[in-house]
């Protein structure tokens, strides 16, 4: 039979089979020749035989030419930071796809002069929130109040409690943020009390504004004290208070968290919140407040820098605009229903031969919101073993080990997911 090896289609014939070079033409010719060479590589090693080469370079094509993959996140954290956080409601999906040729992003359409770059999406949020007279976007909640510091505070002072010099992730700290824009900290209160009087002794001419920070990734018990917004509102500096987690208004769910319109009308004068969190739209920085702060903020240089592109704007709109976002529907979610899901989806596992049983579970928010707050949820319990192989599969599924077990906790999931994932356990039985 001589050598297999010499049997093995040579690339130029791959590349013109008709399948592939459709693939070609919708992922880029090199993204495709190297998966290819993938296969034929396998082929001459003897991992698969040399008419497997094209059915092999098919299945190992990505979905699109970017290295990012959707994932089913059943971890049970509804706002998981590694899975990208929110998921964009499909009215935001549409709207990215509509902005993503050209668009009026800068152009008034009427007269056909410049226009205001995403007057649209700031016309949204000032909907959102009436009590703002401004609104200015950039790209992350860290920007937001890096660009607050900069423009209120650089060569000033910014007042501060201790016990709100948290850590926001990765290692960056809001203390090393703020002290790279040039302002200077002045620290108020123990770590765990701090009163009105304390701001009060701090505030002087060197202020340049005060900053309350939300810790909305960690809880403190016990022998505390914090100042409300309300009795910080009158020290003759802007108050700015970062929220943290998006919520634009009260949420039943979370009755203790804090809202953007709640701040506002306690007498915040600036409110800083991220937009891909609670708010469930894209990554960005929400900035709501007085009308000469913000639009201070708005033309200072380093604002351009920090700027969203439309893609952006247009998803940050349509979420503000459109109906419910995964995130809400996640916290409206009530165990009974949850349970019932995770019911047929381990009898659909069962009668497959594989080892699953659905159980009561316990959710979080995640994403720097609601720290402490448990979201009553239900899972499917399956055999430790499966979380690495659905880790690797496709769709690849994120679960939770608990206990010994793998748990694939719905929280996070939308009913129509259910199939999906009952497919991926399938595939990754042993």
């Amino acid at each position: 039979m001589g050598d297999p090896r010499r049997r093995v289609p040579a690339t130029d014939d791959v590349l013109g089979a008709a399948p592939v070079a459709a693939a070609a033409s919708r992922l880029g010719r090199g993204l495709v020749k190297q998966a290819v060479h993938d296969a034929q590589r396998r082929a001459r090693a003897g991992e698969i035989e040399p008419e497997q080469v094209l059915a092999a370079t098919l299945e190992a094509l990505p979905r699109s030419a970017s290295g990012i993959r959707p994932v089913l996140n059943a971890t049970g954290v509804v706002l998981h930071t590694n899975l990208g956080r929110a998921p964009l409601s499909q009215a935001a999906i549409d709207a990215v796809r509509e902005a993503a040729g050209t668009t009026n992003v800068e152009l008034d359409l009427t007269t056909g002069a410049r226009g205001k770059r995403g007057e649209s999406a700031l016309a949204a949020l000032l909907e959102a929130v009436p009590g703002a007279e401004a609104a200015h976007v950039v790209n992350n909640g860290a920007a937001a109040l890096a660009l607050a510091a900069t423009a209120l505070a650089q060569d000033r002072e910014i007042v501060l409690a201790r016990g709100e010099l948290v850590e926001i992730g990765d290692g960056f700290r809001i203390p090393e943020l703020l002290t790279s824009t040039g302002a200077r900290l002045r620290e108020v209160g123990a770590t765990n009390r701090v009163h009105r009087a304390d701001y009060l002794d701090a505030v002087g001419p060197e202020t340049g504004f005060v900053l309350k920070v939300h810790p909305s990734n960690f809880v403190i018990s016990g022998f505390t004290s914090s100042v409300p917004v309300a009795e910080l509102s009158g020290l003759d500096v802007p108050l700015v208070v970062d929220i943290g987690s998006g919520l634009l208004r009260p949420h039943p769910a979370l009755p203790d968290e804090p809202d953007a319109a709640t701040t506002l009308a306690a007498g915040a004068d600036m409110v800083i919140a991220s937009g891909d969190k609670l708010l469930g739209g894209p990554q960005a920085g929400i900035v709501l407040g007085r009308a000469e702060l913000v639009r201070g903020l708005a033309r200072h240089p380093l604002a351009r820098a920090l700027r969203v592109g439309k893609l952006t704007l247009a998803a940050l709109e349509a979420t503000l605009r459109g109906p419910d976002t995964p995130v809400e529907n996640a916290l409206r979610r009530d165990r009974a229903s949850l349970m019932r899901r995770a019911e047929k989806i381990a009898a659909a596992l069962s009668e497959a031969g594989v080892d699953a049983r659905a159980q009561h579970s316990s959710a979080t928010v995640g994403g720097g919101g609601a720290p402490g707050v448990e979201l009553a949820s239900a899972a499917v319990r399956l055999p430790r073993s499966f979380a690495e192989r659905l880790r690797a599969g496709h769709p690849p599924v994120l679960a939770r080990l608990e206990r010994g077990y793998c748990l694939l906790d719905l929280a996070a999931l939308d009913p129509e997911h259910d199939e999906v994932l009952v497919g991926a356990v399938r595939e990754a039985a042993p």
